[in-house]
């Protein structure tokens, strides 16, 4: 629309001059059809033939104006071009008339905007002139700053050198000084107070500050040494005064001397004050509490271990009370005890609980409680109470050296055995004594576990003080130990049986005797296994094997020998199985060579009554077997026979083999599980011999027709079976 609007301008500016040269065009589209008037025609600037225009140009104007949306629309709807430019042109002309009439009506406005304008030209030059000044103004001042930044930064440094000087001066003034509050309060003021403690360590720290000047040859420190010196000696006659009181204090009878050692405790500060700045004096108060502890604990330890032999049972087992010794040979120990408190050789009973946690480390006896109350105790018990007492005090002195005297590793080991050495010699001096003399292998043992576990103890607390003690101690039980189950080894081994009484199917009291002491051993050793102790154990296990069997070999019948090897194997597992676990090589020995003889003496028992029957199955099974079945069929007087005669005593036979089984056996249960085996392979023999009887060689046999159903013979059978 704009194209077209200007094309109508422009050709009415050029219509004076050219003759309106818009009609001249539309006349020649209206009249270019007319034929032989063309050539005629003079368009002057609008002939397309002339060699000056330029027909490209002139055809993208036109298409241009050809893709006008209006002009597109002209030529649809037919618009007469030339009637249409003459409406733009005055629709142009009006709107001209009415833009010159507002511009006169904003003349006035026009002219004022206009002084305006000139009076801010005017204002903006003045602006710029003082901002130029600024500008000069401010390069001057930024000059000015970069001065003084320097100077402060030269200042800053002059500052920090300074406060470096001061505070090495207030630190070297305020160690010189020293203020009376100190000098007052060090010769005046109890040692106890808290006062003294807290000036004693300024003391300390001008002292060492003293020392430093004076390596750095100050001349300040000549000052104050004097005084120094004089306020260090009285702190140190103070000190060596009040822990020399401490010490001595331990000496009284019935001092609870942990008392006054907490109370040093308190004051450690103190021995570090001697030590540091008077080792001479530090020496001798180490001295005097070594020399005055080392005769406490000693005395105190012998008076205590003393007391406690008093209160030890009487009957002590000798080097007669052996595992093998005829039970004649000696009273009191294997009888009836006729005391409460009889001390007894080869069985734990409740000597055992001595290792469990509440007795192991429970408070210790008081012996002359005990003795009021008529009260004895095995040699564990007095050997757990005395070494429990070695272990709570040793532990507690060890902690306390280490915090005051302030030592560790070697040098702390060294003050402790200086301290206890005393008293743990005498310990194994009198346990030597004993243990040479002693034959109750369950008392040594347990003193055996109850080091071990104490010094698992004293390792879970650290406290390595005891260490060479309880190695000491293991060194004089584990030998004894040992001997003395060799001893009862041997006398296993060299016992007569034919010197040991009547014989009887009952189990034997040496085998009563082992199989109690082997199940204490065995219980006891499971926490802290010995390989050793479980090869001598086996070597015990073999010599009650054959003591067994050399017993057995006295009863003249077989069926007696049985029944003594059974019940003394069920005796010992039996034993055993309390307190050893299952599957230990003393239980598993013995459940086999059980179950071996309680399968002979299932045979054993059967044979009489049933004996014909089962030789016959046997005979006949094994003829099954090669095929030669056949010639036992002119056996039918024998098979008749047999048929009848379990037929007619089978129940009295099993009635009484049964009571003959429960009168033989000390343990019902295994007389029961006797009789169930017996019964069992009763059943299984009489099914072979109904086996035998169905096969073609015996069916023409007339008296088949005599045998007892199988299952009303079980049925009656369990009827038989003992219950208990």
């Amino acid at each position: 629309m704009a194209d077209v609007a200007a094309a109508a301008v422009g050709a009415g500016s050029e219509g004076n001059e050219a003759g309106n040269p818009t009609e001249m065009a539309m006349a020649y589209l209206q009249d270019e059809n007319t034929d032989g008037e063309i050539s005629n025609l003079n368009l002057g600037e609008l002939d397309l033939t002339t060699d000056e225009f330029i027909l490209d140009e002139v055809d993208i104007h036109i298409q241009a104006n050809l893709e006008d949306d209006l002009v597109k629309e002209a030529l649809k709807t037919g618009v007469d071009l030339r009637q249409y430019s003459k409406q733009v042109e005055s629709e142009l002309q009006r709107i001209e008339q009415a833009s010159i009439k507002d511009y006169i009506k904003e003349s006035q406005n026009i002219a004022l905007l206009h002084n305006q304008i000139t009076a801010c030209d005017s204002i903006l030059e003045r602006m710029e002139g003082m901002l130029s000044g600024f500008q000069s103004d401010l390069s001057s001042i930024s000059s000015e700053i970069q001065t003084l930044q320097q100077q402060s930064v030269s200042m800053n440094v002059r500052l920090k050198n300074r406060q470096a000087v001061r505070s090495h001066l207030s630190q070297l003034v305020d160690e010189l000084m020293v203020p009376g509050a100190m000098i007052s309060t060090i010769l005046d003021s109890p040692v106890t107070e808290q006062d003294f403690l807290e000036q004693l360590h300024e003391l300390n720290n001008k002292i060492n500050f003293a020392k430093e000047l004076s390596f750095r040859e100050t001349l300040a420190c000549s000052d104050i040494q004097d005084i120094v010196d004089r306020l260090k000696l009285k702190a140190v006659s103070k000190i060596r005064e009040f822990i020399l009181h401490k010490i001595y204090s331990f000496r009284k009878p019935m001092t609870n001397y942990q008392i006054p050692q907490n109370t040093l405790l308190k004051y450690r500060f103190f021995y570090q004050f001697l030590l540091a700045n008077e080792r001479t004096v530090a020496k001798e108060i180490r001295d005097e509490y070594v020399d005055t502890m080392s005769k406490i604990y000693y005395s105190y330890f012998k008076s205590y271990s003393g007391r406690l032999l008093k209160v030890q049972y009487e009957e002590v087992a000798d080097k007669d009370d052996l595992m093998g010794v005829e039970d004649t040979a000696k009273k009191g120990f294997f009888s009836k005890p006729s005391l409460r408190s009889r001390n007894t050789i080869f069985t734990v009973g409740q000597r055992g609980g001595i290792l469990s946690p509440a007795e192991l480390e429970g408070p210790i006896l008081v012996p002359h409680t005990a003795q009021r109350g008529d009260s004895r105790y095995p040699y564990e018990t007095l050997f757990r109470s005395q070494h429990y007492a070695l272990l709570d005090n040793g532990c507690r002195e060890f902690l306390f050296l280490s915090d005051f005297f302030m030592v560790t590793g070697n040098s702390a080991l060294d003050l402790f055995n200086s301290i206890m050495g005393k008293t743990l010699s005498m310990f194994l001096k009198s346990m030597s004594t004993y243990v040479s003399d002693c034959y109750d292998s369950i008392a040594v043992f347990l003193c055996i576990h109850i080091v071990l576990r104490f010094r698992a103890v004293t390792g879970k607390r650290s406290i390595p003080a005891l260490d060479k003690y309880w190695e000491a101690v293991l060194e004089l039980l584990w030998p004894r130990f040992e001997l003395i189950l060799e001893m009862n080894i041997s006398s296993i081994r060299n016992t007569d049986p034919q010197k040991l009484g009547v014989l009887d199917t009952r189990p034997h009291y040496i085998t009563r005797r082992y199989a109690e002491f082997s199940s204490a051993i065995v219980s006891i050793n499971q926490t802290f296994p010995n390989e050793r102790t479980n090869a001598l154990l086996g070597q015990l296990l073999v010599e009650v094997e054959n003591f067994v069997l050399k017993m057995a070999a006295e009863f003249p019948s077989r069926r007696d020998q049985l029944i003594f090897l059974m019940n003394n194997y069920d005796m010992m597992l039996s034993v055993l199985m309390e307190r050893a676990a299952d599957d230990s090589k003393e239980v598993e020995g013995f459940q086999q060579l059980l179950l071996a003889r309680t399968q002979e003496f299932i045979e054993e028992i059967l044979s009489p009554p049933f004996g014909g029957m089962i030789s016959f199955v046997k005979e006949a099974e094994a003829l099954m077997e090669k095929g030669q079945l056949d010639r036992l069929k002119n056996d039918e007087a024998r098979i008749t026979q047999l048929v009848r005669g379990f037929s007619s005593s089978w129940k009295q036979s099993v009635e009484a083999m049964s009571q003959d089984v429960m009168r033989s056996f000390t343990n019902f249960k295994n007389g029961t599980s006797i009789i169930q085996g017996a019964l069992t392979q009763l059943i299984q023999y009489y099914h072979g011999f109904h086996k035998v009887l169905n096969q073609p060689t015996f069916r023409s046999l007339a008296v088949r027709s005599e045998l007892i159903n199988l299952h009303h013979l079980m049925v009656e059978v369990k009827k038989h079976k003992p219950n208990f």
